[in-house]
């Protein structure tokens, strides 16, 4: 008998070794947000590109492409976001799933060189976020079932936060009027924002940070909004507001501040989605309200 309780004690490790936490890969730092809110810490969660960090630009580390290959559940934003993680999962032998969180939202398209291209920013329309939430929860809960009912209470719980912010949004922007509606940003990441409250986003750069705007193009940015009077001008957190300072500089207008854009701020209220949202609804509301 003793000799078996010994046995059984030397085992006992290997059992428990055997029920590690699920291995969870998310893209960019506001989908690893959103799965935390689900997951809790009951998942390992690696985030690729981190608060503060521009994903149009990033490049993948070595310790990244070993992360993946680690991974059970790999959540990207899809749309064309993630050019280097399609290339860094086709490199490898990465054994998790892939899932995209934006899957069933109803893209918006933007021309460029002739083509027309999805918009990847879908989260920044709190009823894609929705949807985001949703897919995020129906994957951890397939790939973690001894967790799901958690998994299912976390997300309704975060599902209600993010209605009652939803409710705020559309109470505060829906009483702007509607010469008050214009905003300047660093790049195109807000169309989806500016559908849901019939805002205008104008940008001197495209849909990538990469895009490098002409000197004419500029120019006409500046002369649109001096025409226009347009006061709401922003930098964004993973830009450079250089640009963006020296057209508002040029055309009479101030910078009202930074809106988050592709990433969550590293500390703060905006290091959160929700947070990120309730930020942006705020800086938005005190540069445009009348």
């Amino acid at each position: 008998m003793r000799l078996l309780f010994a046995a059984l004690l030397l085992l006992l490790p290997l059992s428990l070794s055997a029920a590690e936490k699920l291995k969870v890969v998310a893209s960019f730092s506001i989908l690893a947000d959103i799965t935390r809110q689900i997951a809790g810490n009951d998942v390992e969660l690696r985030t690729l590109v981190g608060p503060d960090e521009d994903a149009h630009v990033y490049e993948p580390t070595p310790d990244d492409a070993k992360a993946l290959l680690a991974a059970d559940l790999v959540i990207a934003n899809g749309l064309g976001f993630e050019p280097w993680l399609d290339r860094l999962l086709a490199s490898g032998e990465a054994r998790g799933q892939r899932i995209d969180a934006s899957r069933g939202v109803v893209p918006l398209t933007i021309d460029e060189d002739g083509h027309r291209i999805p918009d990847p920013h879908a989260w920044q329309s709190l009823a894609n976020g929705e949807i985001y939430v949703r897919n995020i929860a129906q994957a951890l809960m397939a790939a973690d079932p001894a967790h799901a009912d958690t998994y299912a209470q976390r997300r309704d719980a975060y599902l209600q936060r993010l209605q009652d912010l939803l409710a705020k949004a559309r109470e505060s922007l829906g009483r702007l009027p509607a010469g008050k509606r214009r905003v300047i940003t660093s790049h195109d990441a807000f169309a989806y924002l500016g559908q849901a409250y019939q805002l205008q986003f104008l940008a001197p750069q495209g849909l990538s940070t990469t895009d490098e705007p002409s000197a004419a193009e500029v120019a006409a940015l500046i002369r649109q909004i001096r025409n226009e009077g347009v006061q709401a001008v922003f930098v964004e957190n993973i830009r450079d507001p250089r640009l963006v300072e020296q057209i508002a500089a040029e055309a009479g207008a101030r910078v009202g501040g930074t809106l988050y854009s592709d990433a969550l701020a590293a500390e703060g209220p905006a290091s959160t989605y929700l947070g990120l949202y309730e930020h942006n609804l705020d800086a938005l509301m005190d540069a445009l309200k009348p």
